[in-house]
């Protein structure tokens, strides 16, 4: 079953008029001297990041010297950009490199994750969430805590109860499970969770332990979102405190393939590893 979504069609639509551009030989800078868009904006709508209004597809498609019929095919398909996101009604504190991946996740098939620092937010108990945010700034209150929690659980939502429900495997580094966010009431809660959820079909999840030694993801967590059909191509999500990135070529992706994979192969099954541990 294919996934859609804006966000999908948003990149569908993007790659597209990328695609038209270069075929005609046209440039960023040439766009931009004719006052369709900015270099700005077009590098945005070619990369999905931005919805792109009917207006913007015709005048972008007479430009390159697109014809009509696949025109109107891509005019038919950028509507489809205009539903609002998941993220929309948290817009105000989610911040815009998030909301693309928010979209992503929500229309993925398959997700792979690494994580050594905290359980990811797609595992979390609430308890869990307002504790990582308190701890990390103390200052804030539980009316500020409490839009981020709430996207949280959303998205958990919408992760379990799509039809079918995506693949989730996740590898967690041993520190996750050793790190006591929130003390030890929080953290057995959290533990328990984790062990629920790793009976799911769906879900593998395992854990590297501190003797697997050096890894290849050392440098820090990442993800790879994959997805059903050829036009909507696999992505790489590297997370920082203050920005994001988005890998699509084929040889970066396939990079984090060869490093999951071999996470995967050095890192036990959770209830293995649990059972022993804790």
């Amino acid at each position: 079953m294919a996934v859609s979504g804006p966000t999908v069609a948003r990149r569908q639509v993007g790659r597209r008029l990328k695609a038209y551009r270069q075929a005609a030989q046209v440039t960023a800078d040439e766009v931009e001297a004719a006052q369709l868009a900015s270099r700005t904006k077009l590098w945005r709508i070619e990369r999905g990041q931005v919805r792109v209004t009917v207006p913007d597809i015709w005048a972008l498609c007479r430009f390159y010297g697109v014809g009509d019929d696949e025109a109107k095919a891509l005019a038919a398909l950028a509507q489809d950009t205009e539903e609002p996101g998941m993220w929309y009604e948290h817009r105000h504190v989610v911040p815009e490199w998030f909301r693309l991946y928010v979209g992503l996740e929500n229309a993925a098939t398959h997700i792979q994750s690494f994580e050594d620092s905290v359980v990811p937010g797609e595992l979390q108990t609430p308890d869990y969430a307002r504790s990582l945010w308190l701890g990390a700034w103390p200052h804030l209150t539980e009316a500020d805590i409490a839009p981020h929690i709430a996207l949280r659980l959303k998205r958990q939502r919408a992760l379990s109860t799509r039809i079918p429900p995506p693949r989730l495997a996740v590898v967690l580094g041993e520190n996750v499970l050793r790190r006591q966010v929130g003390g030890s009431t929080v953290m057995a809660a959290q533990r328990g969770h984790l062990r629920d959820l790793a009976k799911q079909d769906t879900v593998d999840l395992r854990v590297l332990p501190f003797s697997a030694g050096a890894h290849p993801a050392v440098t820090g967590a990442f993800r790879i979102l994959r997805f059903t059909g050829s036009h909507d191509p696999d992505v790489v999500y590297i997370e920082s405190e203050l920005e994001a990135h988005y890998l699509e070529k084929p040889e970066h992706v396939e990079h984090y393939r060869q490093m999951f994979a071999i996470l995967t192969e050095r890192a036990e099954p959770l209830e293995s590893f649990m059972s022993q541990a804790f």
